[in-house]
């Protein structure tokens, strides 16, 4: 189940970040305006649109968090073993904690 979740988190992530995605919902908008006079701005018209944008928004942000997740874990996994390796520099360790003033620091 979990690695079936995390493929379809991948590819959802994947899919909806590009412009296409974006022209696909321009596009749905245009056509739910334009409807608008026809259907005379009724309740149903509205609930249309806001119904599905919620359920869409509300699936997003949980299949974008898990793609995240595991993507940061497997960057901190792989800065781990640069650690390891001996040439790092070990004052890095830790660095995820300070701010972003003082990771600037660092990276100057």
């Amino acid at each position: 189940m979990e690695r079936v979740f995390n493929r379809f988190a991948e590819t959802v992530a994947r899919a909806t970040g590009h412009a296409w995605a974006f022209a696909l919902c321009l596009v749905s908008m245009i056509i739910w305006g334009a409807t608008g006079p026809v259907f005379r701005y009724s309740d149903t018209w509205q609930l249309i649109i806001n119904t599905g944008t919620t359920i869409v928004t509300f699936l997003m942000v949980f299949l974008i968090q898990g793609a995240q997740n595991r993507g940061g874990a497997a960057i901190q996994a792989k800065l781990e073993e640069l650690i390891r390796s001996g040439r790092a520099k070990n004052h890095f360790i830790g660095i995820e904690h300070l701010t972003d003033s003082e990771v600037e620091e660092f990276r100057k």
